[in-house]
């Protein structure tokens, strides 16, 4: 049978790979890395058991977390990139004729070190003369840096756990928002809205607080769980669905994905997405929505799905959920459910 590298999702799925050979095992100051060598993935990049990308799909997603906000922005003369250690998206960044400057912020070094000897078909542009990393703390730097304002930003950090956990903060949000031209575009990785559509609302609430413009959009990432990701476009002007044609035409020929037409495709959200979101958008308390207190968190409106995670993706997901609602059926009810689950007899009806 061989060894198989499992990532488990809740008491019910998991994701195996099986392992040819472990390439890098190291615990660094901040999280445990690790390359294995794969039978159907090729090569992993795995950080706290949570599987991060492989060379056979990570163009899936690096290059949907690049192409739309570089083609859309007004200008794209400087970039900024948090996270990213393996190196994808500053390649995609960089395969861009316009860009000018592109700062990497990586705030673990062994991460980029790991990528570099283990992982060259992806990070293919460190050697590029208009790249800078710099190994720093990201949150640090969004908020205090006298840095010139940055044309797009993208952030392509890990799930909310972990170093990682700080770059889901509306906090971090702000400072990058303070980081970015008014007129620019920032785009970020945006979880699973089918295995995690609690943070995945919960991160659109956020960008939404901040951003006049805010839509996810959504591709497949087989690595990822259930498949099916989410990106999200930000910005206080523009629009995701106007690139501009030049800059399509100069990254097209080279990408494995990205087109002109998967651009406008993937901003078409299915209808529990939507359903997701009108929910949260009709229980904001600028819709006069009745506020609940719990001990998870502050108080939120009264029609927000309330899901308590003892983890995000890597761990057990098996938790209480609460769905407080104001429906003709169900004036006034509390829905008990075991698990997140949508697919899960009893759990929360989410797609209803």
């Amino acid at each position: 049978m061989g060894l198989w590298y499992e990532e488990i999702f809740d008491e019910h799925t998991r994701l195996g790979l099986l392992v040819k050979e472990t390439l890098f095992s190291v615990q660094s100051p901040f999280q445990k890395i690790e390359i294995i060598d794969t039978s159907g993935f090729g090569r992993v990049l795995v950080i706290d058991n949570v599987f991060m990308t492989s060379e056979y799909d990570e163009f899936l997603y690096h290059e949907m977390l690049a192409h739309p906000a570089l083609t859309t922005a007004p200008r794209i003369n400087r970039v900024l990139v948090v996270g990213g250690g393996d190196g994808g998206t500053v390649r995609e960044v960089l395969r861009h004729p316009d860009v000018r400057e592109c700062v990497m912020i990586e705030i673990d070094e062994m991460v980029v070190d790991a990528s570099r000897q283990y992982l060259p078909g992806i990070g293919t542009a460190w050697d590029d003369p208009r790249l800078e990393v710099r190994f720093i703390d990201g949150i640090e730097y969004v908020k205090n840096s006298a840095d010139e304002k940055y044309d797009v930003i993208l952030l392509d950090g890990t799930d909310p756990i972990g170093p990682g956990a700080v770059l889901f903060d509306e906090s971090f949000y702000r400072g990058c928002k303070r980081m970015l031209s008014p007129d620019g575009v920032m785009a970020l990785q945006s979880e699973s809205p089918l295995l995690m559509l609690d943070i995945f609302v919960e991160i659109q609430h956020k960008l939404r607080n901040l951003f006049s413009e805010v839509h996810p959009y959504l591709g497949p990432v087989p690595l990822y769980g259930t498949g099916t990701w989410s990106w999200t476009w930000c910005s206080n002007t523009g629009e995701p669905l106007r690139p501009f044609p030049e800059r399509q035409e100069a990254i097209v020929e080279g990408s494995k994905a990205y087109n002109e037409d998967l651009h406008q495709a993937v901003f078409a959200l299915p209808t529990y997405v939507k359903r997701a979101l009108k929910l949260y958008a009709t229980a904001s308390p600028e819709n006069g929505a009745r506020r609940t207190c719990s001990r998870a968190g502050p108080a939120r409106p009264s029609l927000y799905v309330e899901i308590r995670l003892a983890s995000p993706r890597s761990l057990c997901r098996t938790s209480r959920a609460v769905l407080l609602c104001r429906s003709r059926r169900t004036e006034g009810v509390a829905c008990d459910a075991r698990s997140i689950n949508p697919f899960k007899k009893g759990t929360v009806p989410f797609f209803v």
